[in-house]
Parts: structure tokens; C-alpha cells; sequence
């Protein structure tokens, strides 16, 4: 019974965030045709540049490759459960930097789809968490495999930090973008000092996120259902 339950939850996920991602892209896309941009291969670069987008990307891969696992009665091989760790803490973090800093922020993809980005920010996040938490067939997941969690925002944060000054904004008409505007050092008085705290206060939120995904994962006889072994 919870087997079946899980797999629904994961099939829900998975048409919820595809329906969320391309919801907000259709959208982002007219807006595009309405302003006049020529320049679509940049803007769709910038679309895909967002970390919620990249995130909820990785989410309905993980909900789609759990489903077949769950369907199939295959516990979670070593690689998938590192996999299931990183989006889920990367889904953490976007739910709480959202809620904290961003919610009611316009973004610049032009305009925001607002049922597209609650599934994105707050539904789908909470859909990865309880499947965390509940789902059978659980690994667990050594603390050395911290590394490999964080080591994807960190190559977003260079690689947003890097082409930020040379990408252009096509909907604001700026020599700039970036994906969220505590990014952007011209949005600041402190300017990159600025940029650098946030990145610092993300970065301790990401490895404090990641560890205790981690630690959920290793404490298997203390939830309803008891985690693989490693």
C-alpha cells in the first residue's frame, strides 16, 4: 500500500513539475514575442540559468527513475541515492530562499506564472521532502558524499557570477543578468560585498541542507520505514 502510494507521488511529481516548468516557459516565451526579442537562444539560455528551474529539472528525473524502481520493487542502487540527496537538498534550499527572500520579487523571465511557481517553489520542494522522509527503498547516504551535494551550486554560483556581466538582459534592456536580483552587484550599495554575503549565507544553507539530508537518510530505524543498508 504505501509502494503504490509513493509511486503515485512520484508520478504527480513528475507531470506537476513538467507542466510547472513548461507552464512558466510558454509564458516566459510569449513574453518574449510580445517585447520583440530576436535573440531567443540567449533568452532560453537565461530561462534555463535559473536554479529553481535547474532543481525542479533534476526533481522530475528523480520522481520519474523512482517511480520505475518502485514499480519494479528495486531498491534505490548507491548512484540514485546520492542523486535523490542532491535534488532534495537542492529543493530545500530553493523552497526556503524563495519563502525568505524572493516571494513577490518580480523576476527577470518577464513575468511569473504564479500557479507554475508555487508547484515549482513550494509544492514540488514539499513532494521531494516527504519522499525523502517516507518512500520506500531508501539508501543510505555516507557524510562523504557531501561533496558531490554541493558541488553543483557551487558551479552555478561561479558560472552565474561569470556570464552575469556578459549576458544581456532582453526583457529589462540591461548589459546584465542575473537570475535573482541578490545576485546582481549594481542592485547593491555594497555592491560585490553584498553579492558575497548572500553567496556565503547560501553556500553555509546548502552544506547545513545537505547534511542533514544525509543524516535523515542514515536514520532509518527512527522513521516509519527503515532505510537500506549501504
Amino acid at each position: 500500500m504505501v509502494r503504490v502510494l509513493f509511486i503515485v507521488i512520484r508520478i504527480v511529481g513528475v507531470i506537476a513539475g513538467i507542466a510547472a516548468i513548461v507552464g512558466q516557459l510558454i509564458t516566459t516565451y510569449n513574453k518574449w514575442t510580445s517585447l520583440g526579442i530576436e535573440n531567443r537562444s540567449t533568452a532560453f539560455v537565461n530561462f534555463f540559468s535559473f536554479f529553481t528551474i535547474d532543481s525542479n529539472v533534476g526533481a522530475v528525473v528523480v520522481f520519474a527513475i523512482g517511480a520505475v524502481l518502485l514499480i519494479r520493487r528495486v531498491d534505490d542502487p548507491r548512484w540514485f541515492a546520492i542523486l535523490r540527496a542532491c535534488v532534495t537538498s537542492y529543493m530545500v534550499v530553493t523552497f526556503i530562499v524563495y519563502n525568505l527572500l524572493l516571494r513577490g520579487i518580480e523576476l527577470p523571465q518577464g513575468t511569473t506564472l504564479p500557479w507554475s511557481n508555487e508547484i515549482l517553489h513550494v509544492v514540488a520542494p514539499l513532494l521531494i521532502i516527504l519522499d525523502w522522509f517516507f518512500a520506500p527503498g531508501r539508501r543510505r547516504v555516507d557524510f562523504r558524499e557531501l561533496r558531490i551535494v554541493v558541488a553543483f551550486p557551487i558551479i552555478w554560483a561561479a558560472y552565474t557570477l561569470i556570464r552575469g556581466p556578459l549576458a544581456y538582459n532582453d526583457v529589462a534592456k540591461k548589459p546584465t543578468w542575473y537570475p535573482y536580483p541578490f545576485l546582481d552587484p549594481s542592485l547593491s550599495p555594497e555592491g560585490y560585498w553584498s553579492v558575497l554575503f548572500y553567496v556565503i549565507l547560501i553556500a553555509g544553507a546548502m552544506i547545513g541542507t545537505g547534511a542533514g539530508v544525509i543524516w535523515v537518510s542514515r536514520r532509518g530505524e527512527r522513521w516509519p520505514l527503515r532505510a537500506v543498508a549501504a
